[in-house]
């Protein structure tokens, strides 16, 4: 990345990136907080409640939602609060000459949180207006990771979704108690803290000055770890075979069938990671990729088809999804099995390796188009603990890798022995003598 930066961590902890964008009107402020959960969510969840709350209100000169709003107007700026299953990312675009003051307003939230009632009020009617079932997609999902991994928070249930223990007729049951405005501030203190995150501040100004700019207004902010990170998974390669939900209510609320695989795979640092992304292309990561072409083109088995690296602190997976009619799921595992075979044993054509390197390519480009994506993914890089010219660095790696290194990987990590593969269906899907730890699930 040829940019100038600076890398500087605060005595409270907090990771400050500053990166140099000469003549960039807009300045972008990424902080990137821990925030998985390290357990089931309840009723009423916490944590996401106070991720719905956070940028409503400070104690500092009233600080209400509308007064939040009219400095960010006066600023130039636009805030934003994202929750992935890792991290809680607070986002702000500000005009340049407003870069102090957004780390102000910044500071305020952060150091002097005001959790309203009549904010909590809101938040709570809008998680309980949302439909708290899980889709099939997600149910398949989540059983996969768990028989594919193990029990882990990302495989857990919320509590609105785990069946209740029958209870006496005469006996009325109890709501589980509500997390209050006192709750929140003491979530807060333990999870919204310095110590463990990631500030990246992408902008016109000298990365030094920047790097002034936030110690004066964070400073103050003290706290960390808070501990909320992800458990790794009990097992780092997929426990292999097949895995069927079945029955009229696994597809009646879907009016499809689902195929999800998972597979083995490794992180981005490890030099199988390249090799391993060219072959995942090949399978399933374009238009034109094997599964693509055999699944839907060829057959019409599916109308969606991928095939994708999935990764977090809990662990890494290649990941195979596809879905069709009801009653198809059979078929559509069945060809999913051959074409991880076919690359597995005969490997890619060298044509094939050649596309899907000019596709992965172009799509690294893309990452990096407009400087709100570049802000993003930097600050994403830097929280995963990779450097902030990894995609850069990445791209030159992809170039250097061989036909036979692409071979070697889809001989190791494609092996559809070493594959979990699961269904959703109204029928079960037939199974194989070489699958391995089956098991069927009936709704």
């Amino acid at each position: 990345m040829n940019r100038e930066t600076t890398d500087t961590l605060l005595g409270n902890g907090l990771r400050v990136l500053a990166v140099h964008a000469p003549g960039a009107p807009l300045a972008e402020l990424r902080l990137v907080l821990p925030y998985a959960r390290t357990g089931p969510p309840g009723p009423g969840d916490a944590q996401e409640l106070l991720a719905a709350c956070l940028g409503t209100g400070t104690t500092a000169g009233g600080g209400t939602r509308q007064d939040i709003a009219d400095r960010a107007a006066d600023l130039g700026a636009e805030l934003s609060t994202v929750v992935t299953a890792e991290s809680l990312v607070m986002g702000a675009s500000v005009l340049r000459p407003g870069l102090g003051g957004a780390l102000e307003l910044l500071a305020d939230l952060l150091l002097r949180p005001a959790y309203r009632e009549d904010e909590l009020a809101l938040a709570r009617w809008r998680s309980a207006a949302v439909t708290r079932t899980p889709g099939p997609r997600q149910r398949l999902r989540r059983a996969l990771l768990a028989r594919a991994f193990g029990a882990h928070p990302l495989t857990a249930a919320p509590a609105a979704d785990r069946p209740a223990a029958a209870a006496p007729a005469a006996t009325a049951p109890h709501a589980a108690p509500q997390p209050d405005a006192a709750a929140l501030h003491r979530l807060h203190a333990r999870a919204v803290v310095p110590g463990g995150a990631v500030l990246l501040v992408l902008s016109g100004e000298a990365p030094d000055t920047v790097t002034a700019l936030v110690r004066r207004h964070l400073d103050g902010w003290t706290g960390g770890p808070s501990g909320l990170l992800l458990p790794p998974f009990a097992r780092s390669a997929p426990l292999p075979g097949r895995l069927a939900l079945t029955g009229p209510a696994a597809a009646a609320d879907t009016g499809q069938a689902l195929v999800l695989a998972a597979g083995p795979a490794v992180p981005e640092g490890d030099p199988a990671h390249a090799p391993l992304h060219l072959a995942q292309l090949v399978l399933g990561g374009y238009a034109s990729s094997l599964l693509v072409r055999r699944i839907r083109d060829r057959h019409g088995l599916a109308y969606a088809v991928s095939a994708g690296l999935r990764g977090n602190r809990a662990g890494h997976w290649l990941e195979v999804e596809c879905a069709g009619a009801p009653g198809g799921s059979g078929r559509m595992a069945a060809e999913v099995t051959a074409c991880l075979r076919e690359l597995a044993e005969d490997g890619p054509a060298p044509g094939e390796v050649e596309r899907a390197r000019a596709y992965a390519a172009g799509f690294t480009r893309f990452a990096l188009a407009t400087r709100t994506e570049e802000a993003s993914a930097l600050a994403g890089f830097a929280a995963a603990g990779l450097p902030l010219d990894w995609l850069e660095s990445y791209r030159a790696a992809l170039a250097r890798v061989t036909y036979a290194q692409v071979a070697e990987a889809a001989a190791r990590f494609l092996d559809p022995a070493g594959f979990l593969v699961s269904t959703l269906d109204t029928a079960p899907a037939p199974q194989s003598d070489s699958d391995s730890e089956s098991e069927r699930w009936t709704p």
